[in-house]
């Protein structure tokens, strides 16, 4: 069984910068593909990063340039550096892992909000 569980979320006026955790609770860490997720009031759920176990990195058309995903598989960690955030960030964010084997069977976070003001 997996558990995920982020942090991280806060407050930060526009330009400003923060960085989320994800811990994964489990086994098989190396081995999960893990997305960063994130959702606006009355919008649908989108993809912002992913990283793979080779630390093979993508991201959204949006982010680009301003986020950073990262992994440190020896502490079964996940992060989201975020620089310059606009209000538009502003979104609950989600961690997601799934392995490629069972691409399927995907466990979430609970997910931490965070605000940018203007």
């Amino acid at each position: 069984q997996v558990e995920l569980a982020e942090s991280g979320g806060g407050l930060v006026q526009a330009g400003g910068s923060l960085r989320l955790s994800c811990v994964f609770y489990g086994s098989g860490f190396g081995i999960n593909v893990m997305d960063w997720y994130r959702q606006a009031p009355e919008k649908q759920r989108e993809l912002v990063a992913t990283i793979t176990p080779g630390a093979s990195t993508s991201y959204a058309d949006s982010v680009k340039g301003r986020f950073t995903i990262s992994r440190d598989n020896a502490k079964s960690m996940v992060y989201l550096q975020m620089n310059n955030l606009k209000p538009e960030d502003t979104a609950v964010y989600y961690c997601k892992a799934y392995s490629l084997v069972r691409p399927s069977n995907a466990y979430w976070g609970q997910g931490t909000q965070v605000t940018v003001s203007s």
